[in-house]
């Protein structure tokens, strides 16, 4: 599955209990299509102690605050705009390149970019 964003992407989170919260993504997972955002659904697991029967203590144990997977579907890009950070859509767009061959020979070909809606300049 294609998503609009990829990881390092800073975005707005636009429903839910972190609506309005803008983070960066640490993770993606096309499959499920869903994204890990900094600072964005924290949820608090409780971890016990662990050691590796030698009597050492592997991990550490406690109740530990991480974030959790949230749908793509839940965040929109944010771009810089003359200094402001605003929300916008994502297109795609087909820009040529030269290539070069492995024996030395060039070519035109295309690829495609991702195109900010709002300023229409690649991402």
């Amino acid at each position: 599955m294609s998503m609009h964003v990829k990881k390092g992407d800073r975005v707005r989170v636009i429903t839910g209990k972190d609506k309005g919260t803008v983070g960066e993504i640490i993770a993606v997972y096309p499959e499920q299509g869903r994204v890990t955002v900094a600072g964005v659904n924290i949820i608090k697991r409780h971890r016990k102690d662990r050691s590796d029967g030698t009597g050492r203590q592997v991990v550490k144990g406690g109740i530990l605050s991480s974030e959790a997977p949230i749908d793509v579907s839940n965040v929109q890009l944010v771009v810089r705009v003359s200094g402001k950070e605003v929300v916008t859509r994502v297109g795609y767009e087909r820009r040529p390149v030269t290539r070069k061959r492995p024996d030395g020979s060039e070519y035109t070909a295309t690829r495609s970019v991702r195109i900010a809606k709002k300023t229409g300049k690649e991402i």
